[in-house]
């Protein structure tokens, strides 16, 4: 719990990423060309993936400095690549000790 604990430590930014391959990404687009004005669960799903994963890797990088917790915790989503081709996801924060 971080609300009401003292952070005692900086540790300084740590980040996460991951990317959707180009398969993925040119599907998501056609699929919100198929399901105009819905929604699709299934690349929905994919996105929430690719979020989890940068967080988590962004925990486990501060996991590794000694930190106990992430603050200031910033979520990106880019298109990257040829023609953007890609979704690149990256979370950010920094990594802390709290007591």
């Amino acid at each position: 719990m971080i609300e009401g604990g003292k952070i005692t430590r900086y540790y300084g930014i740590v980040s996460g990423e991951t990317i959707i391959g180009a398969n993925v990404f040119r599907d998501f687009l056609a699929g919100i060309r198929d399901f105009f004005g819905g929604r699709s669960g299934a690349y929905e799903q994919v996105l929430r993936e690719a979020k989890e994963t940068a967080l988590r890797e962004m925990q486990d990088q501060a996991a590794a400095l000694g930190a106990n917790a992430v603050i200031g915790v910033d979520l990106d989503y880019e298109t990257v690549g040829d023609g953007g081709s890609m979704l690149m996801v990256t979370a950010a924060g920094t990594a802390v000790k709290i007591e």
